[in-house]
């Protein structure tokens, strides 16, 4: 697919969206766990375990290109509280609906090492785009770092090619 840019007036290929079809929750479930305490859609996902419930949807991230005129797009999910799931849910199919939650990154990306989720901000958009989430800033981990400062087309596209090479 090509395009022309806003930016630069010059016409670009689409690089592809590096995206997670599930939280890193659901991943580490076995087969079992998946069909009997999980549910998972292309927009949300429900894991019933004995003592607790969690609660995940999907959301974009725009990771900044500093040399380049298109940004780095992420599908990722992020766990919210029942109070924001609810929420989000009784509104997912209300075009002028707009809000924002707290949610936690739940998934590990490739090129980085987690000890702990991100904290983030969930921001919904109008007519029916999912969240688009903002890691906060005063988080210390290099992804973090990374979508403040930017990073480099040639960063951008290994990434891409890893995440191409893992999922093949």
């Amino acid at each position: 697919m090509k395009y022309t840019c806003e930016k630069c007036g010059k016409v670009h290929e689409e690089w592809p969206a590096l995206t997670y079809i599930s939280p890193l929750a659901y991943d580490t479930l076995s087969d079992e766990e998946k069909k009997s305490i999980a549910t998972l859609d292309s927009d949300f996902c429900v894991i019933k375990h004995p003592d607790q419930t969690d609660r995940f949807i999907r959301c974009v991230l725009f990771q900044e290109i500093t040399d380049h005129c298109q940004d780095l797009q992420y599908g990722l999910w992020v766990s919210l509280s029942e109070k924001s799931f609810e929420d989000y849910s009784l509104n997912f199919n209300n075009d002028n609906y707009e809000n924002k939650y707290f949610g936690w990154l739940s998934n590990d990306l490739l090129d980085y090492e987690f000890d702990e989720s991100i904290p983030t901000t969930v921001y919904t958009n109008k007519d029916g785009n999912r969240p688009e989430i903002i890691p906060h800033k005063d988080f210390d981990h290099p992804f973090v770092k990374d979508f403040y400062n930017g990073i480099t087309k040639a960063e951008a596209e290994k990434r891409i090619k890893h995440m191409i090479e893992t999922t093949s």
